[in-house]
Order: C-alpha cells, then sequence, then structure tokens
C-alpha cells in the first residue's frame, strides 16, 4: 500500500508559507512559516512545548485548508458551530427531562422537572438571539474599502458534523464487492479530506470549484456505497442556518441539497465583498446573486420536501427574492456609477429604476414578516429590507421632483418625447391633470414637484425611524450616514423651492410606475456540476460495479487452451462477459458458467478492458494454462425503502432520536439503543401536539401549531425524508 503524503503539492524542502497557502486567510495576523516538516531538527520539541498549536489538525493532507481563526468570517463561522454544539446541548437536556415527565407521578418531580424545563427553555431562547446576532453580522462579509454603498445581505454557511467514511466503506467494500477494504484507505481518506474542505471555503472561485467537486463526487460515492438493502451507519448531520437545529439523517439527500446551500451562500458572500465602486465588481456582485438565486431556485425545484428550516419551500421562495433584489439594487448602482445626468429623461429613468428596487424590496419585506419565516428570519433582514423598500422610494420621488422642480419645458426641448416619458411615470394624475398641463404650466408643474419632495422626506424620515428600531442595524454607520445624506438633501431641495407667499399645498403625489431596463434574473451557474475522476474507479466500471447490483465473490478458473479455443468467447465492453461457453470444455469443467464477467487474468486487473485487450492477454496462455478470476451477478433481492433517521410516525422532523443518541466523542451510534417515541423538540405543545412537526424553535408565540410537510418516498431524489 502507498504511503500517503502529509502535505501534497507542496515543496517540503522550502519552508512553509502558511499564510500564503492558506485558503481562508486575509489578515497578516496569522503569517508564520513552517520549515520542512521531516528535516526540523526542533520540530518535535517545538509540538511538545506548544500543545496548543496542532499543526496535524491544521494542515488537510490534501488540500491545505488552514483551520484557523484568520479573518471576521472565519471567526464567525466558529462561533456558530459552537452554538450548535450549545444549542444541541440543551435539546438533550430537553429530552430528558421530557421523558422524566411523561415518566414519573409524583407531584414533586414534576415540579422540579417544570422548572428544569423552564430553565432550558430560557437557555435556548437565549441561544437563539446570539444565533440570530451572527446572522445579523453582514458588516464581517462587505468590502473592507467600501462606505459609500448600502450594507448587502449574506448567507452563512451551513455547519455538519466530520463523518468518518473509513470502516463503514472499506466493510462494505469487504462485503458486497469481495476487496480488501484496507487497499482503498488513500481513497478513502481523498474523499475524507474533500468533504473536510468543503466546511471552510475560500471567498472565491476556488473555493466555489472545491464545493462543486465534492458535489459532483455525491452521485457516485451514492452509487457505489449507498444501497437500498444495506445501512452503511453512516449519519450526516447539517445545523439550520437560522435556527441551529440538527438534522440527521442517512440519506445523502440531505449531503446534496446542504452543500447547493452553502454554494449559494458563498455565491452571496462573494457578490457582498466586490467592490461596488468600479463597474467589474458591480458587474461581479449582480452575476454572484444571480447565481445564488439561481442555486437556491434549483435547490427548491429538486429538493422539495426537505427536513430542514432554512431549506423549506417558504424560506427558499424568501432567499431568492432577497438575492434577486440585492442584484437589481447593483443594477441600480451600476446605472447611476458613471453619474446621473441632470436631465429631465434621465431623472425620470432613474426614477423609475429606484421605484423598482424599492417593489422588490416591498416583496421581499412581505415574504419575510409571514408566518412562520419571521420567527427564524433575524430582525435586521427584515428591517434593513424595509428601510431600503422606503429609502428607493424616496430616491424615486427626489428624482421626478428635481425633473419637475429644476426643469422648464422649453422651445429646443422636445415636448412629445417629454409628455411621452411623463405619461409613462404615472398610473394616473391626481384631480384629471394632464402631462402636458404639468410640463407646460409653472404652478402645475411646482405643485406636482414639491409634492413629490413633500413625499421623498417623509420616506426618509420613516427610513431613518425604521433604521432606529433595529440595534444591530444602528451598528452601521455607513448605512445611517447615508440615510442621513439622503434625507438632508431632499430637505435642501424642499427650502430651494419654498416661497413665503405660496399658500399651503395639500396636493399629494402620485406613485411612481416602477420600471427597469435590466432585470434581474435567475442564473443556474455551469459549475454546480464539474467532471471529476472517480475515486474509486479501481473497483470497476459504475455501471456494472454499483451498491445496487450484488456479485458472488471473484472464483479462480484455471485456463487450458485445447488446440487454441478456450470453449467460449466474449463479449460487451469493460468488463468483458463470457458467452457461447462449450459446456464440455476445462474451463466450464472448473466452474466457470455462462454469463460470468472476467475480472483479472493472472495478476492483470482487466475490469476496465475491453473484449480486444482481453484477447490479447488470453492469446499470450501458454500450454500450462493460466488462472483467470470472474464473478457472476447474482439475483436482486426486493428493494426494501431506505431508513431515514429524520422519519417518525409518518410525519417529517428536522430532529431525530437517532441524532441525540449520536455522541459527539465519536462513538458508533449503531451501539446505541433508540426508542422511538413521540418528538421531544415540540416546544411546549402538549399532548395533543406530540407529534407536530419541530421546525422552529420557541419564540414569543411557541405555544401556535407548527406547519408540517407532506412525506414522500425516500427514494425520490427530491424528498429527503
Amino acid at each position: 500500500m502507498k504511503q500517503r503524503s502529509p502535505i501534497k503539492k507542496l515543496n517540503l524542502e522550502q519552508p512553509i508559507n502558511v499564510f500564503a497557502a492558506c485558503c481562508r486567510c486575509s489578515s497578516a495576523a496569522c503569517c508564520f512559516f513552517l520549515s520542512p516538516l521531516s528535516t526540523h531538527p526542533n520540530w518535535s520539541r517545538q509540538m511538545t512545548a506548544h500543545p496548543e498549536l496542532n499543526f496535524s489538525s491544521l494542515l488537510s493532507p490534501t488540500y491545505f485548508c488552514i483551520q484557523l481563526y484568520c479573518t471576521g468570517r472565519s471567526k464567525l463561522q466558529n462561533q456558530r458551530a459552537s452554538l450548535n454544539k450549545e444549542i444541541i446541548k440543551e435539546m438533550r437536556m430537553r429530552a430528558g427531562a421530557e421523558n422524566l415527565l411523561k415518566a414519573t407521578s409524583n407531584n414533586k418531580v414534576k415540579e422540579m422537572v417544570l422548572l428544569e424545563l423552564s430553565y432550558v427553555n430560557s437557555n435556548l431562547q437565549l441561544l437563539m438571539g446570539q444565533l440570530e446576532g451572527l446572522n445579523s453580522s453582514v458588516d464581517v462579509y462587505q468590502n473592507a474599502q467600501e462606505t459609500a454603498n448600502i450594507p448587502l445581505i449574506a448567507l452563512g454557511l451551513k455547519e455538519t458534523k466530520e463523518v468518518d467514511f473509513s470502516t463503514p466503506f472499506k466493510d462494505f467494500i469487504l462485503d458486497h464487492y469481495s476487496e480488501d477494504g484496507n487497499s482503498y484507505e488513500d481513497e478513502i481518506a481523498d474523499l475524507m479530506d474533500l468533504r473536510q474542505a468543503c466546511r471552510t471555503p475560500s471567498r472565491n472561485e476556488a473555493g466555489l470549484e472545491l464545493m462543486a467537486k465534492y458535489y459532483s463526487h455525491i452521485p457516485l460515492v451514492e452509487s457505489r456505497f449507498f444501497s437500498p438493502n444495506y445501512q452503511t451507519g453512516i449519519f450526516f448531520t447539517w445545523y439550520d442556518s437560522f435556527t441551529g437545529v440538527p438534522v440527521c439523517q442517512q440519506n445523502l439527500s440531505l449531503e446534496k441539497a446542504s452543500i447547493l446551500f452553502n454554494m449559494a451562500a458563498l455565491y452571496s458572500q462573494i457578490a457582498t465583498r466586490s467592490n461596488r465602486q468600479t463597474t467589474k465588481g458591480l458587474m461581479e456582485a449582480i452575476s454572484s446573486f444571480q447565481k445564488a438565486a439561481g442555486i437556491l431556485n434549483h435547490l427548491k425545484e429538486t429538493f422539495t420536501h426537505t427536513p430542514s428550516y432554512d431549506m423549506s419551500p417558504a424560506m427558499l421562495s424568501m432567499l431568492i427574492r432577497l438575492m434577486l433584489a440585492q442584484a437589481q439594487e447593483c443594477l441600480f448602482e451600476k446605472t447611476a456609477l458613471p453619474g446621473i445626468r441632470n436631465q429631465f429623461n434621465s431623472l425620470m429613468k432613474m426614477a423609475q429604476e429606484a421605484a423598482k428596487v424599492s417593489e422588490i424590496y416591498d416583496y421581499v419585506h412581505q415574504s419575510m414578516i409571514q408566518t412562520p419565516i419571521k420567527d427564524n428570519v433575524p430582525l435586521l433582514w427584515s428591517t434593513m429590507s424595509q428601510v431600503k423598500a422606503n429609502h428607493y422610494r424616496s430616491m424615486a420621488h427626489y428624482f421626478v421632483a428635481s425633473a419637475l422642480l429644476d426643469h422648464q419645458l422649453g422651445p429646443n426641448d422636445d415636448e412629445d418625447q417629454q409628455e411621452k416619458t411623463l405619461s409613462q411615470v404615472y398610473d394616473h394624475l391626481p384631480e384629471g391633470r394632464t402631462p402636458l398641463d404639468i410640463l407646460k404650466k409653472k404652478d402645475e408643474r411646482q405643485c406636482i414637484g414639491k409634492a413629490h419632495i413633500r413625499r421623498a422626506i417623509l420616506g426618509h424620515e420613516e427610513a431613518l425611524r425604521t433604521y432606529a428600531l433595529c440595534h444591530h442595524l444602528n451598528k452601521m454607520d455607513a448605512l445611517q450616514d447615508i440615510l442621513k445624506a439622503s434625507h438632508e438633501r431632499s430637505l435642501n431641495k424642499c427650502s430651494d423651492n419654498e416661497n413665503e407667499d405660496d399658500f399651503t399645498d395639500y396636493t399629494e403625489a402620485p406613485d411612481i410606475i416602477s420600471k427597469t431596463e435590466h432585470k434581474a434574473e435567475l442564473e443556474v451557474p455551469a459549475t454546480i456540476k464539474v467532471k471529476v475522476n472517480d475515486f474509486f474507479q479501481r473497483l470497476g466500471p459504475l455501471s456494472v460495479f454499483s451498491a445496487k447490483q450484488r456479485w458472488t465473490a471473484p472464483r479462480t478458473i484455471r485456463l487450458r487452451p485445447e488446440d487454441r479455443d478456450l470453449g467460449f468467447t466474449l463479449k460487451g465492453e469493460s468488463p468483458v462477459q463470457v458467452v457461447s461457453l462449450d459446456p464440455q470444455c476445462s474451463a466450464a469443467t472448473d466452474g466457470l458458467k455462462e454469463g460470468d464477467y472476467i475480472v483479472a487474468v493472472g495478476s492483470t486487473d482487466c475490469k476496465w478492458m475491453g473484449v480486444s485487450e482481453v484477447m490479447r492477454l488470453l492469446k499470450d496462455v501458454n500450454h500450462e494454462g493460466t488462472d483467470i478470476q470472474v464473478v457472476s451477478l447474482m439475483d436482486s433481492t426486493p428493494s426494501m425503502p431506505t431508513k431515514s433517521a429524520t422519519f417518525c410516525g409518518n410525519l417529517p422532523k428536522t430532529y431525530s432520536m437517532i441524532c441525540l443518541a449520536y455522541d459527539d466523542d465519536g462513538k458508533n451510534p449503531k451501539s446505541r439503543k433508540v426508542t422511538k417515541k413521540s418528538s421531544f423538540l415540540s416546544w411546549g405543545l402538549k399532548n395533543k401536539l406530540k407529534s407536530a412537526s419541530t421546525l422552529s424553535l420557541p419564540t414569543a408565540d411557541w405555544n401556535k401549531p407548527f406547519p408540517s410537510f407532506p412525506s414522500s418516498s425516500s427514494h425520490n431524489d427530491s424528498a429527503l425524508y
């Protein structure tokens, strides 16, 4: 067996700049040098003197992913992982307390248990608040040099537990493929390294390529090792990015869906990091947000019954709208980046563009305040959506006011064009006014223009008031400066057009029709799936040697050519199949059967060889003969449904007793006896609701029943139950 190199693609004869190789770091604080690991004379002494620096765990053997607290984003992700562990700890305590409450009849014990449950609920509420704070830390994802743009929202990566494929895959290779599982240690380790690296991807194309590579490997691994008739004992645990509730399943569909979600999250983080002061940066942000929305839409259509609430159809629909709204906002910024010409038509065009951004953010805000999404979405998200809706609506009214107050219809102006432009801005005009009257009559023009600037001022004041209500939003000084500057600009415009002799005018400004020349669209990136080399291709062609097809153990047959006649012919591609077998030949006497597949000739593996290559090997057989190894396809037994850890009582759950029993210290969950009981995560629901779904953690109205999702077959790729 070949030895695995501790670090690949690095010259160990030169000092290793960990800062340069780190895929997560952008801070010089973690820049340090390692001498060649195998030759450094003080390596063992340094490891003894500094046990806290576990370099063997810091360096991923294949992908060199450094697990250091380097950047604000990585710190945030590590805090999320710690919170998830605390949440599952409290949930276990909750489970034990509820079970004791059901089992005991002693009133004094019940009182003590109820008191303990109240403490657990309080702790969970506190942890949920901290998790919401992490999801509200949008400033971490912004471009560090950017202070002139409104902050954007990025999705956080879903956290997962490490998965040890080693023992289950080795056992399956031995039982199913009749090969030595230890000979595949390198391939299994490469797969585990790839999955581990996907937990901390770099925020660039390399990180996206890494996740796409693992996503493309999942179907190959599923075909090789996951059979409907065989339980591998491998559990995939992923945490809800909003609630921290873990989902534990043996079904690989959860793994696929979670990787897709993280790819969308990574695209959103790339978009928020882009420099929006340049056209190139804005184009990158627009494309990344559209790709994030496209992946989320693909996830919504492909996996229709996800047990994790952050991937439920309602939540995904909201996230898709949010990504498209931010893409539309970047499109507006791209239009305004060269500068807005102080011309009537240009100002009216920008007014409709701003109204379009406001309209989309209105839809986003309305979807965020719907039950049960509002209980799980961070307050900062919904508040920022409301602030942006008011802000861009006010900007639209400011642009119209500027067009009407600062410009008069002159003899050289195109009257028909301006009339057409104005008629497209309004759905209706107040008191029967016509666009031509407003353009030609100065009083009418001033009246409508002032009405728009008053409405712009009111909108800016509402945006500032909403901003002040969210304490997480108050930390964003850049947003406050932009809102105050816009408000001040509208006030100045109003004061410049006020006359002391004017009577009080109560004309209300009409609504502005939203319109855009460049609409944000869903964009599914072509790199969701990439071409990869199967880690386990030594097992043979996947179309033949898969988990669904059962094979006999390899049998050794002695071939002795008789008058250069083997007594059979070969057909098919790789591997070749025995046909037209002469029952009187020596090979048939030795046990060769019609339809057998030849997997080896002598010491040469020929699973991937065609007929011509195998015949070339057989022609070289001398009179003493040679041994070949053959396998036979066994009768397939009726497949049974794959058991899912999150399926119980025909109701979908976001957590399971198996996940609860699975200990963090690496113990095998199979060794624990799991009793199926009603869900302990009903969050205060009484016996009448003891089988309710657990799609959200306790909130102010946690006594309300939770929505349930329909269950479906576990064999359907779109169903995760």
